[in-house]
């Protein structure tokens, strides 16, 4: 068996009059994430540590926020989509450990359904995903709640 490491991160802008994504759900916030797609960082950073494991570039060459037909789009769809890409390759996911770095709103009571949801749409054991939130104890721009970042490190195996 041949195993591969990859690491993906992604930030967006807290912006009026947006929903907020994370983890392919939507959460109740004053702000959402600013971007083509429904801007959420947790799903485009692990496709970007899915890609870079399999060698296989990054989320905006796949998908790239210059084509109309990712316009709002589902991040759910483009996680599918880049496990069939590395499906392609012969990887499967063997798991994904993930952070999330925001002030606002509090994450907790969300994690679990995060899990459940990211581990259906890859195909994958709940058991499988692992997501922890954190804040940045209020300093740089996640501290005055101007964005929202995401970390991932994935596992592929073949």
């Amino acid at each position: 068996m041949k195993i591969r490491v990859g690491f993906g991160f992604d930030v967006h802008q807290l912006v009026e009059g947006r929903d907020l994504w994370l983890g392919g759900i939507r959460l109740e916030h004053t702000k959402g994430l600013l971007g083509h797609s429904d801007a959420d960082v947790l799903i485009h950073a692990l496709c970007d540590a899915l890609l870079g494991a399999a060698n296989m570039r990054d989320i905006g060459y796949h998908f790239p926020d210059t084509a109309g037909e990712f316009k709002n789009i589902d991040s759910k769809i483009l996680l599918k989509d880049t496990v069939a890409l590395i499906a392609t390759k012969g990887y499967r996911i063997g798991n994904i450990d993930a952070t999330i770095c925001a002030e606002q709103p509090k994450l907790k009571a969300h994690i679990p359904l995060m899990q459940q949801t990211l581990a259906d749409v890859m195909g994958i054991d709940v058991d499988d995903v692992s997501i922890k939130a954190t804040t940045t104890e209020k300093l740089g721009f996640t501290g005055r709640q101007e964005g929202i970042s995401a970390y991932a490190t994935v596992l592929i195996e073949k």
